[in-house]
């Protein structure tokens, strides 16, 4: 009769614990959701530096044109007519907010 309560109690220790972690690996913070949640976030994160990564490239393409060894005659005007408000005579300049 002992060993039958013994082993009653053992078998339902064994359930909860179980059940403990049967809940924490679905739903706790180390699961299969949060898992996928964190899959997804890295998705946008990838398509972020992704984006990034171009809008460097293009100021770089931008910055071999200003170097003294190759400078662009069109890169240059445009430089120094935002820097310096110069323009052509009989130009009208028209500045928007940035």
């Amino acid at each position: 009769m002992v060993k039958r309560k013994f082993d009653l109690i053992v078998m339902i220790v064994c359930m909860g614990l179980l059940g403990y972690f049967s809940w924490h690996g679905y739903y706790g913070p180390r699961s299969f959701d949060h898992r996928d949640a964190l899959a997804a976030k890295a998705e946008g994160l990838d398509a972020k530096v992704a984006e990034i990564r171009e809008q460097r490239q293009a100021l770089e393409r931008r910055v071999a044109l200003m170097r003294p060894q190759s400078i662009d005659p069109d890169m240059l005007e445009e430089l120094a007519r935002s820097t310096l408000d110069f323009g052509k005579p009989g130009e009208l300049i028209v500045r928007f907010p940035n």
